[in-house]
């Protein structure tokens, strides 16, 4: 029998903050038990040697009230949440024993396959099977793009709330309870979480957390968008707006000064803010309220109330500005290893 959504809504959201705040400290010993600890280095911004795995508290915050309080579970719904957890076993392996680049993507790419063939992939060109391809591509890029924002106290989490949160309450909205609460919960958890995360951080969540989040935003990105062309690719770059700049940042940054563009640095959004002038909390705040605009806007076009292309373009065109602006901040250097 299923709950009313009035009363599955605050008490989930509440439970999955509570958990991931509670939880979070016992995986913090764990953590400093076993070692596995993130240490300084000259590609890293951090100080200090700091435990991560906490994405195992936060996951738990976001499924657990899944567990307990939503029925029915919809296929699309269970696609998402098992095949998450099946991407963050990936990222727990990683954060235990660094994994192949190989490894990683040929295991995403299952992943994402698994959850676009219970749904229907985007449309881009019109052949199904094409489109099906595009669309694994895509999620797999979006989660390791949300992945590359782990890289500051508090800026993953951050992200994770608002694009979660908005983009939760807007699938409600629209009809698609059971992955608008999954969303939910997992702002919800994000925000338990950036308790423990906030500057100073007194714990990670690796990789564990990071590609469980982004594989979890790009999926429900790719269910909510609509079928027309125009609102769709609105709508998918403007929910993953940060990540997208981030990582066109990273990737154009690096190849002109002829460094890999998978390895960890401080040329991101978040360093790169930093060095303007502002504080890491400040970068936090600042990213938060980015995603939460862009994802906003996105709900906007999801709604008819924007039009897609139009929408897609200034999302373009914000993109490119930004990326271009940033560039021209200067950041620290260091020698890849």
């Amino acid at each position: 029998m299923s709950l009313p959504v009035a009363f599955v809504v605050p008490a989930g959201a509440g439970l999955a903050t509570v958990t991931a705040l509670a939880v979070t400290v016992p995986v913090r010993r764990v953590a400093l038990w076993l070692d596995l600890t993130d240490r300084p280095n000259p590609r890293k911004a951090h100080q200090r040697p700091t435990p991560y795995l906490g994405g195992v508290a936060l996951i738990l915050g976001c499924l657990l009230p899944v567990g307990l309080l939503v029925r029915p579970w919809s296929p699309h719904l269970v696609a998402i949440a098992v095949a998450g957890l099946f991407v963050a076993g990936l990222g727990l392996a990683d954060d235990i024993r660094t994994l192949s680049m190989r490894t990683r993507l040929a295991a995403e790419t299952l992943a994402a396959t698994a959850v676009t063939l219970t749904a229907h992939p985007l449309v881009v060109s019109g052949v199904s099977w094409l489109d099906t391809i595009i669309t694994v591509a895509w999620i797999v890029v979006m989660t390791n793009s949300f992945n590359l924002l782990d890289n500051m106290d508090a800026a993953a989490a951050s992200i994770g709330t608002a694009t979660a949160g908005v983009l939760g309450v807007s699938a409600l909205v629209a009809g698609r309870p059971p992955v608008g609460l999954l969303l939910l919960f997992l702002a919800g958890g994000c925000l338990g979480f950036l308790a423990h995360n906030r500057p100073p951080a007194r714990i990670f969540m690796g990789d564990t957390g990071s590609l469980f989040i982004g594989f979890v935003l790009a999926t429900a990105a790719v269910l909510y968008a609509p079928s027309a062309r125009g609102d769709s690719y609105a709508v998918l770059l403007l929910v993953t707006f940060v990540a997208t700049v981030d990582t066109a940042l990273v990737v154009i940054d690096r190849r002109r000064g002829g460094r890999p563009w998978h390895l960890g640095g401080t040329d991101h959004v978040s360093h790169r803010l930093h060095r303007l002038g502002l504080s890491t909390g400040q970068v936090a705040a600042v990213l938060f309220v980015a995603a939460a605009a862009s994802t906003a806007l996105s709900a906007l076009v999801a709604a008819g109330a924007i039009p897609g292309w139009p929408a897609f373009g200034a999302g373009l065109t914000g993109a490119a500005t930004a990326v271009a602006l940033l560039l021209n901040v200067p950041v620290r250097e260091h020698t890849p290893s």
